[in-house]
């Protein structure tokens, strides 16, 4: 139980993470009331528990594989009072996420290259926001930065895109609505290589049709990338709102199948009391959480941190 005691020695803090999480916080401090209240470790007091956190959206697999390790250990242990749980149960679900590995969480940026990074997520998740927000952290980091507006089918979405350009400070590519996407992203990429871009943000469309097309569609923008960018792109990230909570579940299932995704960006992380979303992705689909949304402002958009996501579901249990 090496993590708990580590975390909690330390004492991380993030304001950001604090805030964002504050929602989230509630599901966990029934649980500190669940075991403070409890007087014996028996089988309905795991059911209890497994309520708690599927309330929490952690999703109903994630629940019973983390409780069937958590009698084990409890078994092992030979613990009696609930409230001895409380250490083991921080342990437990962080190891959940880690799986064994310790994740480079960080986006994969290849200095001296023009790095593409390429979206998908159904729409109304966020993508517009979340390239805008990253266009500014790598503006500011003193990159030259291009978007482009992949996304030719919505209505609005190109205006969109090219207001948070603007917001950003960073230079933006687009064709009329309508346009082939994979088009649009061809000569988007030939005006990056010729100015010779840091970082190329592409927006897709939102659209899920069947899978069939997802794949054929997403496929076709990865060629397109491939050919004037051989080692691109460096990132493909979902982006799921995680107020949708099991909905979003659903979105990973479908976009892991058809695409090579290598993270995911979980925005409005700050408006659920669902935040237990993180540790269900990680945990069936394997796939890291790179960056998350915890507010609405341009910079609330943070590199994810498992420490600190924990602490803060957890610092009123101690």
């Amino acid at each position: 139980m090496g993590f708990f005691r580590k975390l909690f020695g330390l004492k991380p803090k993030n304001e950001k993470y604090q805030m964002g999480l504050h929602k989230s916080k509630t599901s966990f401090d029934n649980l500190k009331k669940l075991l403070d209240e409890s007087d014996k470790i028996d089988e309905d007091l795991f059911d209890a528990i497994e309520d708690l956190l599927i309330s929490a959206d952690i999703g109903v697999d994630t629940v019973l594989y983390f409780t069937n390790a958590l009698r084990e250990e409890v078994k092992n242990q030979k613990f009696t009072d609930p409230k001895d749980l409380s250490e083991l149960i921080v342990d437990k679900l962080f190891e959940v996420y880690l799986k064994g590995d310790l994740l480079d969480t960080t986006l994969r940026f290849d200095e001296n290259k023009t790095n593409v990074y390429l979206f998908v997520g159904v729409n109304g998740v966020g993508k517009t926001t979340t390239i805008g927000k990253l266009a500014r952290m790598y503006k500011d980091q003193g990159k030259k930065v291009l978007v482009i507006a992949g996304d030719t089918f919505r209505a609005g979405a190109i205006e969109q895109l090219q207001e948070w350009a603007r917001r950003a400070n960073v230079d933006f590519y687009a064709k009329d609505a309508g346009v082939d996407p994979s088009s649009v992203i061809h000569d988007g990429l030939i005006e990056a290589k010729n100015k010779k871009y840091d970082l190329v943000l592409v927006d897709t469309a939102g659209r899920l049709q069947n899978k069939t097309n997802l794949m054929n569609e997403l496929a076709k923008m990865r060629r397109v990338i491939e050919k004037h960018f051989p080692d691109s792109p460096q990132e493909t990230l979902l982006v799921i709102d995680a107020t949708t909570g099991q909905n979003g579940m659903n979105q990973a299932h479908i976009f892991n199948e058809t695409t090579q995704l290598t993270g995911i960006v979980l925005t409005k992380l700050d408006g659920t009391a669902k935040g237990g979303i993180v540790l269900a992705i990680r945990h069936l689909y394997n796939l890291p959480i790179k960056m998350v949304g915890l507010g609405e402002k341009i910079d609330d958009l943070v590199p994810f941190d498992i420490e600190q996501y924990i602490y803060n579901l957890f610092k009123g249990f101690f």
